[in-house]
């Protein structure tokens, strides 16, 4: 190569380094930097969380991992709105941020969902029993939890909306399971005493008897109904294990709760003007007992876990 060539050669690689170091510096100058310490409500760091940073308005995802001091960073940021989200076995978190160019932005994550506790060492008392809750969050892994109706940690501590409804849809369904125990004490009684209501030997005492029973079941059963029916629903979520059983054994005690009392009421006419229980009333106590072992079956779904 003549020496004439080499230089000129030279002089353009050097012209092209020159530009491309230019662009980097323009392309540094602009880009943002986002960074951050994850931590528990306690304030204890967590390490090796994935933290997510997206950009609102091209839909892409940046994702990186917490270091062993909790802190993530995310460089090479164009400006812009940005969600950053986290997730981790303690919760998830989300949060808003809105980067300049060239801004290096310290955004902290805290997540507020409060860790299972350790278990008390074998010298301390056993914790008092916790009272099972259908369709609520568990404490321990015999109750019904929120995979159960279809919720995920991130639906349930992401999103304040869905976790206030979550809490409402918790007390009314509360109060279902309550009463639902307090129904199944008349509902036995009715029954067992339906089996002295309807022989030749019975007396207008028994039949008002049963009739009274049944009725008060009837009352309760519908008030216990309500607060299930009324609990406001999530969408998107399906019901799962034993909250979907419950939920379709009501299908065979629910109309049963309505045609028992008009059966019986056919039955208590019958006897009372002296006659032989007759005709479709003769399915009073069939029906009666179908109900009742279904309504006993719903209780006993949301009392195991399987």
């Amino acid at each position: 190569m003549k020496p004439g060539a080499a230089k000129a050669l030279v002089s353009v690689v050097l012209a092209v380094v020159f530009v491309l170091h230019s662009d980097l510096r323009a392309q540094d100058a602009t880009a943002a930097t986002l960074s951050g310490t994850v931590t528990d409500h306690t304030g204890r760091v967590l390490p090796d969380v994935k933290v997510s940073v997206k950009n609102l308005a091209t839909g892409e995802s940046t994702d990186t991992q917490t270091n062993a001091d909790g802190v993530y960073t995310v460089s090479n940021l164009a400006s812009g709105d940005y969600e950053v989200s986290v997730s981790s076995a303690e919760g998830a978190k989300v949060e808003r941020v809105t980067l300049g160019a060239g801004a290096t932005q310290k955004v902290g994550l805290v997540l507020d969902v409060v860790p299972v506790s350790s278990p008390a060492p074998s010298s301390a008392p056993a914790p008092a029993p916790v009272e099972t809750l259908p369709n609520a969050p568990s404490s321990t892994k015999t109750e019904p939890s929120l995979e159960d109706l279809g919720f995920s940690k991130t639906d349930t501590q992401a999103d304040a909306k869905r976790q206030a409804l979550l809490d409402k849809r918790t007390h009314m369904l509360k109060v279902h399971q309550r009463l639902g125990l307090i129904t199944a004490v008349p509902l036995v009684a009715s029954v067992v005493a339906g089996f002295s209501a309807g022989g030749k030997s019975t007396s207008s005492a028994s039949r008002d008897l049963h009739v009274a029973l049944g009725g008060l079941t009837g009352d309760l059963y519908f008030i216990t109904a309500y607060y299930a029916i009324r609990a406001p629903r999530v969408p998107g979520t399906v019901a799962r294990g034993p909250i979907r059983v419950h939920k379709a054994l009501a299908w065979i005690h629910g109309p049963g709760m309505i045609a028992t009392p008009i059966l019986g009421i056919l039955a208590f006419n019958q006897r009372s003007n002296g006659e032989k229980v007759h005709g479709i009333a003769q399915a009073h106590n069939p029906v009666a007992i179908v109900t009742a072992g279904a309504y006993g079956a719903a209780l006993l779904a949301v009392s195991v876990k399987f």
